[in-house]
């Protein structure tokens, strides 16, 4: 039998092959993936990586040699072949690629069988799925107001960052606008998050969780980044607060060492830089061995956040999801359903959202409006930050 080593195609068969792979940069900070196979059947995910959407579109060349003319409907075959013959595997830029088109090819699955994908993945455990926004900026103020319009949006979660840029070792004083923050909060009747988002080093980290502990955080989220492992298992053992962490988290292997430590009570995978649903499914059962529930990253746009529900309705361990309805990303008229044909899907009622019933992800997207938006998208890059005495500061 011939073989290719340098191509290595994933095998076709006489039915549709996969005819094309699209990306496309969405304002605010999103990038889509458009499959089409031969037949003219089209499955779209998102590879959505803030902030190097570039080089996640670069990647997609090396997807394009390999699987334009495969066979679609081998899923785990392609994302095999993706992940280990580039011989360089996992992080952020290649994985983001290889979610996205995961999720393009369990869209387009869900299509052609006329059946939404978690039909396909063993049938719902649910079916409602509980949900909670973003309230604060990266500059937390006014989180009152916001927690109020949230409330009567049919949210009864939220999650705000903690901290604002923060010193490596900081005044005491610098914790106390945090706490005021989520009493008030709390003092609206919604469970509140609480994300430190990497900010918060090892010496100010411990202050700030024994200091949010008593009104009750829902969850304190990357207390620490993940690349302490140590110090996260640490500081686990001194408080009573989940801990959630795994935006940063690439594959089942990344998220590994923080199961086998048990030093976190839920997992964050992010279904477009994990792998997507195959991995992050994968993801989901390791943790459920471990007792470690999911709650999946999604700050991003609507072919994520219908990617992370549909895994969502078919996994045990699941308990929240984040949504990224009017978060202060979301500018210049770009928000969650900005793209959408059917936003009806995301509807928000008492906490939660019903399950879609739609074929493949469920989600319908404007296919003229993401090519016209997308020829002049702007880069997005996150801020610099820094301190009062000009050292660079964690965003």
């Amino acid at each position: 039998m011939l073989h290719d080593p340098a191509h290595a195609r994933a095998q076709a068969t006489p039915g549709a092959a996969i005819r094309s792979i699209e990306t496309f940069p969405a304002p605010p900070r999103w990038l889509f993936v458009r499959v089409e196979t031969d037949d003219g059947l089209v499955g779209w995910g998102e590879a959505s990586l803030e902030g190097h959407s570039e080089a996640v579109e670069g990647a997609f060349a090396s997807l394009r040699d390999r699987f334009i003319g495969a066979d679609p409907d081998r899923i785990e075959d392609i994302w095999q072949t993706a992940y280990r013959l580039g011989f360089y595997r996992g992080g952020p830029v290649l994985m983001s690629a290889l979610s996205g088109l995961d999720q393009a090819l369990w869209d387009l699955k869900g299509k052609a069988l006329k059946a939404p994908v978690h039909q396909l993945l063993g049938g719902r455990v649910r079916d409602r799925i509980p949900v909670y926004a973003w309230i604060g900026g990266d500059r937390p103020s006014e989180v009152v107001e916001a927690a109020r319009v949230r409330k009567a949006q049919g949210f009864k979660a939220v999650k705000m960052n903690g901290v604002e840029d923060l010193g490596w070792l900081d005044s005491p004083g610098a914790l106390t606008a945090s706490v005021d923050c989520l009493a008030a909060v709390r003092a609206e009747g919604l469970d509140a998050g609480v994300d430190f988002h990497g900010r918060v080093h090892k010496p100010m980290a411990r202050q700030l969780v024994k200091a949010l502990e008593p009104l009750g955080p829902l969850f304190v989220e990357e207390p620490l980044l993940s690349e302490h492992p140590e110090a996260i298992a640490q500081l686990s053992l001194q408080t009573a607060v989940p801990i959630a962490l795994g935006e940063r988290l690439y594959s089942r292997w990344d998220v590994k060492p923080f199961l086998t430590s048990a030093s976190i009570d839920i997992l964050q995978p992010d279904l477009s830089h994990a792998g997507g649903i195959s991995e992050v499914r994968r993801i989901a059962a390791m943790a459920e061995a471990y007792d470690v529930a999911i709650a999946p990253h999604c700050p991003l746009g609507p072919i994520a956040l219908a990617a992370c529900m549909q895994l969502a309705l078919t996994t045990p361990n699941f308990v929240i999801q984040e949504m990224s309805l009017g978060i202060h990303y979301n500018t210049d008229g770009h928000d969650l359903l900005s793209y959408m044909l059917n936003p009806e899907i995301f509807a928000v009622k008492d906490g939660t959202v019903e399950a879609f019933a739609g074929p493949g992800l469920g989600v319908e997207i404007d296919e003229e409006k993401v090519r016209r938006l997308s020829r002049d998208a702007p880069a997005w890059r996150n801020p610099a930050w820094r301190g009062p005495d000009g050292g660079l500061r964690e965003w």
